[in-house]
């Protein structure tokens, strides 16, 4: 019994290190669909404030403003590309404001 109780704590601190590795990466989730090349990831929006700046910072995970990311296993949440997506649906919802 003592080694079961001892293999669950060692499963939760392992588990909990694991998820603060994402974490730091800004990456909420991350499954491997094909492996090393196609992911599915989520990770929370750029700060629309910090999204014209050289160093784009990401929303707190808890605000629920999550992107949910098909693509390369290898994106960054703070990368160009996604820089740009953002940039451009911020464009749209500050068109479609205007167009109510």
């Amino acid at each position: 019994m003592k080694r079961i109780g001892s293999m669950v704590s060692v499963l939760v601190i392992v588990g909990s290190l694991g998820g603060t590795a994402l974490a730091s990466n800004g990456i909420v989730s991350k499954q491997e669909l094909t492996p090393g090349s196609y992911c599915h990831m989520e990770f929370p929006a750029v700060r629309q404030r910090t999204l014209a700046g050289d160093n784009p910072v990401l929303k707190d995970s808890t605000t629920g403003d999550v992107i949910d990311f098909y693509g390369p296993c290898d994106n960054s949440p703070t990368g160009s590309d996604q820089l740009a997506a953002q940039k451009l649906e911020e464009q749209h919802r500050f068109v479609n404001s205007f167009e109510s």
